[in-house]
């Protein structure tokens, strides 16, 4: 029983997990770009969802929009104005530029709100929802099914819309896809757009489920995340929500089990014995290029 119940928890944490994880894995999908500011606009999805609910006395669903607006909108913009400059430059100048924007965003929160933590508005009412011999937070349901949703939503887009389509194509070649017209600046914009926008959702759940945000609350996460993208493929879309659950079930069990100090370790080793014995990922193919 206590499996069971230590099982849901870490499906659910795992959830958020892929939601951050996808934004990873879709702009190395398509840029081949490790954007390590994405677990900031995780938590500036949080804060924007924060703000707009208390200012403007919203409820769930559209708190959740407009943080993803908010978030989607400066994905696109540090797109525009910090990678796309640099797209053609050395990849050590992407991923060191993507560090910077990451301490910037998180600075910038510090000194415009103040680095103490903010108590989350109770969007959602906590109820124990009993299934079998389970009992279940009713908020873990609620992440759960926000996070299934959209992934499912973003496999429609991906392989169903014309904008998904134009995805896959630049991901697989650039050059043949501008030659068939398609306009690689604004898709691959989209695709930051998108990812930010998920990446805001996983920030709205998470304070809505812990009533807690901060200015550091992105680094745990996105690094997790990255590590979860990277475990299932990174480029993989179906491998992102893999990783994501089967590291949040990892943290949960490890938590459950063995102790809580030992969460983070086990998150980190599992990516350093991925990395040693399976470079591509558990979904990814095999590649010359080491992750």
């Amino acid at each position: 029983m206590i499996f069971m119940q230590q099982l849901i928890n870490g499906i659910a944490l795992g959830s958020v997990y892929a939601l951050i994880a996808l934004g990873y894995t879709m702009v190395y999908g398509i840029v081949q770009l490790i954007n390590f500011a994405h677990g900031d606009i995780y938590m500036i999805g949080a804060f924007a969802a924060y703000y707009a609910a208390n200012m403007f006395n919203l409820s769930f669903v559209p708190t959740l929009l407009a943080a993803m607006v908010v978030c989607a909108l400066l994905g696109m913009t540090i797109e525009r104005l910090a990678y796309r400059p640099i797209r053609k430059a050395p990849k050590i100048t992407a991923l060191i530029t993507a560090i910077g924007i990451s301490l910037l965003l998180e600075n910038l929160v510090r000194i415009i709100i103040g680095p103490n933590p903010k108590s989350f508005p109770g969007l959602l009412t906590s109820k124990m929802v009993t299934i079998g011999n389970l009992e279940i937070d009713s908020l873990k349901l609620v992440t759960l099914g926000v996070s299934i949703g959209l992934m499912i939503l973003l496999t429609f887009i991906v392989h169903n819309t014309k904008v998904g389509k134009a995805m896959r194509a630049v991901s697989q070649d650039k050059d043949a896809a501008r030659l068939m017209g398609i306009d690689i600046d604004r898709i691959i914009s989209y695709t930051f757009g998108i990812g930010s926008a998920l990446a805001a959702v996983g920030g709205v759940l998470v304070g809505v489920l812990y009533q807690r945000i901060d200015p550091l609350m992105g680094i745990m996460p996105g690094l997790k995340a990255f590590t979860a993208a990277v475990l299932g493929g990174i480029g993989v879309i179906p491998g992102a929500m893999a990783g994501g659950v089967l590291m949040g079930i990892a943290e949960s069990l490890t938590k459950g089990f063995i102790s809580t100090k030992f969460s983070d370790a086990i998150a980190f080793s599992i990516l350093i014995i991925i990395l040693l014995f399976r470079p591509s990922g558990l979904l990814g193919k095999k590649s010359s290029e080491k992750v």
